[in-house]
């Protein structure tokens, strides 16, 4: 009985332990497909922010003999038939994933006039309309009326001076020959299209909006009391119309035309309208129309998680890929689209389905990306299972020095250490069992797959065996002769060993970096071993070297007075080889600790870097080139102080003295007196200011910096039959490739290894029409981002119309990734709890090395050494060892990225020119470097303690030899 009372809090601490590890090891696989599932469903839902994954459109034209009566048709119930039918087809293996976001048909502008000016409205019927709870003023238009009604929105009503009731007349413009006269029943609230908040739970809000519209009722109540709750209650509680304002941005807030416009309008404005408005307006102008309706792939986690390995990934991708053609299928049959019109919608003759997508290319971004998140998780979760056995380890070796001297007794007796060794198993199966249960219980709470009892079992196997195996190394028959004298040969067989564990270290990073990571389910045995490896190849190393300098400070402090410095560095340098154990728990915890902080921290900064090289500036329109009129009315939207231009031209020149070619070439031209005026950091400006290419031009010839050339070199090319001479007057600066100013259009383009710079001026004999990519880079530190997205939307399916970015809208993508926040939230978890674990391995291995610290204090209290001197000659003795551990952890840590090498590609996650510049979590390492201060500081006064209320007899024996 009393010993197992002395037996108790071992035994409690190694449940504990196989509980932890177990669950850890058992729960992994299904832990790293549930985090895949709900970085994939992030993913999804972010990308879908702009505008619904899948889009139909279908042309219809007015229904045969609807010219007698206008207003007879009701356009959406001829569309629900048609929505339904698209939300059937949707594929039954995505769980009813697939959902109808919105139906939508937008009229082309026409003229009217108010108080503010000429105004080019253009009117929109939208099933996602807002309800009349987002009305500050009237009601929405009326679906069974028989006038032309209009909602706008309040900044509309502001901005062009508009009244409740008043009526505006409608005259051709973009849609032509029609007359009418439009009347504003309501102004609704709206927040802007910049919105980001993700909502879930609305994807039949469209379905719902189409019948409320078919019924005569208002949408947002009907969708109320058919689903208990009140729309837009999903996610992020976003009110009903923040996908439409996103969407249609001009709805939030009309925009400008600059003063002597082509157009002769001055403002430009969209307005909500009735289905039946639609097709009365139609029929007047005899147009035909084109009506879209969006999906939604919104993914719950679990169903998620089956589509994100690299087989669910491709079924999925199948799915998207299918799934138009079947919803053409069921809608009008296998008929080819040749533009006629076969189809019906309603009574309007239609177009068969057309269909857009960038899902399935958002699933393979991902798939690449996450390939390189599980190497990060599944070397955080690896760390975490070498920490909790060496635990163990240390554990067990406690176990063993407490009962030594009970055991050896038992041996002078007669007993056997294979007999010993099986009785402490034996005692610890219980113990064992309980904490496997304990832990395959943890892991099958958690939601998701089963756990992997096979690699469950194993851990718990290993763990039990420990106590075992070190109690039978410790009374074999050559250790008991032996006795505390060292082995003959331990020398050897050291070098033999720590040779061997640089050997396998040296092969496990060259094997990772050569094949990279497993691409199944289930952890890569490969990358579990990895962490182990360095951590013992950096521990072998910092026993061989960190004794060299303590060895040193012990002569130095032996001609000086005092024995404390001199017998703790002598002792701290001696025991190294018996620190190991405690050393690689050091190691490994802080390794995969400041690993984690490097790749969090290289993630974040590099995020923002890319979105700063997507953008260019503080907004970058790409393609100005096509539309003029946009950009030249996003450079007087308010906010924006300077407008430069960047254009890039592929050109494959030939030298014009050798006739060799240069080789295909990218060539690129900026305002550069502009930018350099924007933006007096800009590499580029910088290069061509230097160069003297800002300048007055002077001859026919292009003025070039250039890559791979001589200055001096002349190159020609043709254009348009005409050909254009190049003379290089510099060499490129390497610094100039990594411009964020240049990103817009060499982003856009393949990349190419060379590259020509030169001022937009000495490109005049170009036409506007040969460059592959033209962007107007906008800056300003305050723009209205408002503003910008009316002019040119987020969610365009106008191709001409080019594309808006914003940096403060990219970089909130960026920090909003899903990925990301799994990879830090799983590597923090895992840090913790090996933190946790080390610090349970450390207390243990202060407890395992104290006896002998406690005799060392106490033949030196015999010679009147102070309390003082005794916490001194603690804290020497364990400081070269806390030092060697931090040092080795954090360089360890700070190298696993370039040991691994191909096997872990941040610039998968990052984007950009070029690969992210590492940056350390210095606040992490800090505060870990300072823990195990505090952690050391703290044993130190406990032992001071402790050895202070026990007497010498408690410590030393006579005859007794070791130290």
């Amino acid at each position: 009985m009393r010993e197992a009372r002395v037996d108790l809090p071992f035994l409690v601490c190694l449940a504990v332990l196989v509980a932890l590890l177990t669950a850890v090891a058992a729960a992994g696989p299904a832990l790293l497909d549930r985090l895949a599932g709900r970085a994939l469903a992030s993913r999804l839902a972010q990308e879908q922010r702009a505008e619904p994954g899948i889009r139909f459109g279908a042309q219809f034209e007015p229904a045969p003999g609807q010219g007698s009566d206008a207003w007879a048709s009701d356009l959406a119930e001829d569309l629900l038939p048609v929505t339904d039918l698209i939300v059937s087809a949707a594929p039954e293996a995505l769980d009813g994933g697939l959902v109808h976001d919105s139906t939508r048909v937008a009229l082309p502008t026409l003229d009217t006039a108010t108080a503010a000016g000429k105004v080019g409205l253009g009117l929109l019927y939208a099933s996602d309309a807002p309800g009349r709870a987002s009305y500050a003023e009237g009601r929405p238009p009326d679906p069974d009326g028989e006038r032309v009604e209009i909602a706008l929105s309040t900044r509309t009503r502001d901005a062009l001076r508009l009244r409740l009731g008043q009526r505006l007349p409608l005259r051709p413009g973009a849609l032509r020959n029609v007359e009418a006269t439009a009347v504003v029943v309501g102004f609704f609230t709206a927040d802007g299209g910049n919105s980001e908040r993700a909502e879930r739970g609305e994807g039949a809000e469209g379905a719902e909006g189409e019948r409320a519209d078919a019924s005569g009722s208002d949408p947002g109540s009907d969708l109320a009391s058919a689903t208990g709750r009140a729309p837009g209650s999903g996610m992020g509680d976003a009110s009903p119309g923040d996908r439409l304002w996103r969407e249609q941005p001009a709805l939030a807030r009309p925009s400008r035309h600059p003063p002597r416009s082509a157009s002769g309008l001055d403002w430009e404005a969209r307005a909500l309208v009735a289905p039946r408005t639609v097709t009365a307006l139609q029929a007047q102008a005899g147009a035909t129309l084109t009506v879209t309706w969006g999906m939604r792939l919104d993914l719950d986690t679990g169903t998620a998680a089956r589509f994100a390995d690299d087989q669910g990934q491709r079924e999925l991708q199948r799915l998207l890929t299918a799934y138009p053609d079947d919803a053409r299928s069921v809608f009008c049959g296998d008929i080819a689209d040749f533009g006629g019109m076969y189809c019906e919608i309603g009574p309007h003759p239609a177009s068969t389905l057309r269909d857009g997508t960038h899902l399935p290319d958002v699933v393979t971004d991902f798939g690449r990306q996450w390939r390189q998140g599980r190497v990060v998780i599944s070397f955080a979760l690896a760390s975490l299972l070498v920490v909790g056995l060496l635990a163990a380890a240390v554990t067990a070796l406690l176990a063993v020095r407490r009962s030594l001297d009970a055991h050896r007794l038992q041996r002078a007796r007669g007993a056997s250490a294979t007999g010993l060794a099986l009785a402490r198993a034996a005692q610890t199966a219980p113990a064992v069992l309980l904490g496997l249960l304990a832990g395959i219980a943890a892991a099958r709470s958690l939601p998701g797959p089963s756990p992997a009892y096979r690699q469950g079992l194993p851990v718990a196997v290993l763990v039990w065996l420990l106590l075992p195996a070190l109690t039978w190394h410790a009374l074999r028959e050559r250790a008991v002769r032996a006795g505390p004298e060292p082995a003959p040969y331990a020398a050897g067989r050291r070098v033999v060993a720590e040779a061997a564990v640089l050997v396998l270290a040296a092969a496990g990073v060259f094997a990772l970096r050569s094949r990279g990571t497993a691409g199944e389910a289930g952890p890569d045995p490969l990358l579990a071993a990895v962490p182990a490896l360095l951590g013992l190849a950096t521990v072998a190393v910092l026993v061989r070297v960190y004794p060299l300098p303590v060895r040193v400070l012990a002569r130095w402090s032996a001609r000086r007075r005092g024995v404390v410095a001199l017998v703790a560095l002598s002792r701290a340098a001696k025991e190294a080889p018996a620190r190991a154990l405690a050393l690689l728990v050091l190691v490994v915890t802080l390794a995969g600790a400041v690993f984690g902080g490097l790749v969090a921290g290289t993630l974040a900064d590099g995020r923002r870097a890319a979105a700063a090289w997507q953008v260019g500036a503080d907004a970058s329109y790409l393609g100005a080139g096509r539309d003029s009129d946009i950009a030249e009315r996003l450079g007087q939207v308010r906010g924006v102080e300077d407008t430069v231009g960047v254009r890039q031209l592929r050109v494959d020149p030939t030298s014009a003295s050798s006739g060799n070619r240069y080789g295909v070439a990218s060539l690129v031209g900026v305002d550069g007196a502009r930018l350099r005026a924007a933006a007096p950091g800009s590499a580029a400006a910088r290069a061509l200011d230097d160069a003297g290419l800002t300048g007055p031009r002077t001859g026919e010839d292009i003025r070039v910096l250039a890559t791979g050339a001589r200055t001096g070199d002349l190159f020609t090319f043709a254009s348009h039959g005409r050909e254009l001479r190049l003379r290089v007057v510099g060499v490129l600066p390497e610094d100039v490739r990594h411009d964020p100013a240049l990103g817009p259009v060499r982003g856009t383009t393949p990349a190419r290894d060379r590259m020509l710079l030169t001022d937009n001026r000495d490109l005049a004999a170009i036409e506007a029409s040969d460059f592959e990519g033209t962007a107007l880079l906008l800056y300003g530190p305050h723009l209205d981002v408002e503003a910008l997205r009316s002019l040119v939307p987020r969610a365009s399916g106008d191709t001409a119309l080019g594309e808006l970015r914003i940096r403060s809208e990219e970089q909130a993508d960026a920090a909003a990734d899903g990925m990301i926040d799994v990879l830090r939230g799983a590597h923090t978890t895992c840090t913790a709890l090996a933190v946790l674990l080390a610090l349970l391995a450390l207390v243990l291995e202060l407890l395992l090395s104290a006896p002998a610290r406690g005799r060392t204090t106490a033949y030196l209290r015999t010679l009147g050494l102070g309390d003082r001197a005794t916490s001194g000659l603690y804290l020497l003795q364990l400081l070269p060892m806390v030092l060697a551990a931090v040092t080795g952890g954090i360089a360890l840590g700070l190298t696993l990225p370039a040991l691994l090498g191909p096997a872990l590609d941040l610039r998968e996650f990052t984007g950009g020119p070029a690969a992210p510049t590492p940056h350390p979590d210095l606040l992490l390492t800090a505060a870990l470097g300072a823990g195990l201060g505090v952690l050391v500081l703290a044993a130190v006064g406990v032992e001071t303690w402790i050895g202070r209320r026990r007497g010498l007899g408690a410590v030393l024996r006579l005859g007794r030899n070791g130290d």
